[in-house]
């Protein structure tokens, strides 16, 4: 299978994946940074709570050395209290003020940072601690970073999709233009041919097909160059369109196809390019019988509701699931062995782009069928 989309799509999935990983293992060494920076902290702690049983006790402990080790936390907060939840007390702490004091304790005891301090065999004092603000601010700082990454990878990948797309266009531009213009040469040459057949003796019928085949690749170089530029827009019968380019690929299709058309007059004009409204009618035709492999029952519908119309394509092919309903207009995509999943995608731009309409999957039932639908504002 010839398949672009998948292709790229296989692509971005690696993509994904390996941005995952990235992320994941730089979450991982954050956290392990983290974690050991908590452990680091639990260690001062018990430390500090060693020094203050040491300062309360009747010891002949180096005094100066405890004073040393209790002021040497001057960033993990500290509250001290007796059995009785007194606060006895504190450290690192904005304020002093008792009550202020008692709403940081019952934070602190919430948290379950806790160390036991036996005074004594009858006294037992608790140290409750909070996280450093360093410790805080590391344990934030990789979503902070991962944050900022995510939007500036978003950013880059508008910016990429969007300069992507305008050279998408200028390439599409450059080749339908060029397109047209090495078809006008011999298209020109093959009218004059028929011209000088016909002041001939020349079978009629034969000439005839043969001056439709000539007019056809006109049409066909006339789209070319349409699409390769904003195309001029005209207020027109939208239901004459229609009805040509059904009947047109009626005659074209196998016999195995059954053709039923619902075609209603619809009384306001549609500002459209013909050509190119009629290429959108015989891509939907064409897309509904390859569907069912030249054979089955294809509907072209028209009606109007309010200032709207709408043309459906109804299919009795294999269907499309619908995970694929938006998936089929991207270029590239395409279920046939030949192909390059174009046909939908100028479908989509030639509707949406240039005639501010819109095209999409009404509905679709795997094995059953598929309606298309387009939708255009009437004047």
């Amino acid at each position: 299978m010839h398949n672009i989309y998948h292709k790229r799509q296989k692509f971005k999935i690696a993509f994904f994946v390996v941005s995952l990983l990235l992320v994941s293992a730089f979450l991982y060494v954050s956290d392990k940074l983290v974690q050991d920076l908590s452990k680091e902290e639990l260690n001062k702690m018990e430390i500090w709570a060693e020094a203050t049983r040491l300062a309360a006790s009747d010891t002949n402990t180096d005094l100066g050395l405890i004073l040393k080790i209790l002021q040497s936390n001057s960033s993990i907060p500290v509250i001290i209290v007796d059995e009785d939840e007194k606060v006895m007390g504190s450290a690192n702490l904005a304020s002093k003020d008792s009550l202020f004091l008692d709403k940081k304790y019952r934070d602190f005891k919430e948290m379950g940072n806790m160390i036991e301090i036996p005074i004594d065999e009858q006294t037992m004092q608790y140290l409750y601690y909070d996280d450093s603000v360093l410790l805080k601010y590391l344990a934030l700082f990789p979503y902070v970073q991962l944050g900022v990454m995510i939007f500036f990878l978003l950013i880059s990948y508008i910016a990429l999709m969007n300069s992507k797309r305008a050279e998408q266009n200028q390439v599409w531009v450059g080749l339908s233009k060029e397109t047209a213009h090495q078809l006008g040469t011999p298209i020109s040459s093959l009218m004059a041919w028929v011209e000088v057949l016909k002041m001939n003796d020349i079978d009629k019928e034969l000439l005839a097909d043969m001056e439709k085949d000539v007019t056809r690749l006109s049409v066909i170089a006339e789209r070319f160059s349409k699409i390769g530029s904003s195309p001029e827009l005209v207020s027109s019968d939208i239901s004459q369109v229609v009805k040509s380019a059904a009947e047109y690929m009626r005659r074209r299709a196998s016999s195995k196809v059954k053709f039923e058309t619902e075609i209603a007059q619809i009384t306001e004009p549609v500002k459209m390019c013909v050509p190119l409204m009629e290429w959108v009618i015989e891509n939907l035709c064409k897309n509904a019988i390859d569907a069912m492999s030249g054979a089955g029952t294809l509907k072209v519908e028209l009606m109007q509701e309010e200032d709207m119309c709408y043309i459906d394509i109804t299919d009795t092919g294999k269907g499309i699931a619908r995970k694929n309903f938006n998936t089929v207009f991207r270029p590239g995509y395409t279920t046939k062995e030949r192909g390059w999943g174009l046909g939908l995608a100028l479908v989509k731009r030639i509707v949406e782009e240039y005639h501010g309409g819109r095209v999409y999957v009404k509905e679709s039932e795997l094995g059953k069928g598929t309606t298309f639908r387009v939708e255009l504002h009437t004047l």
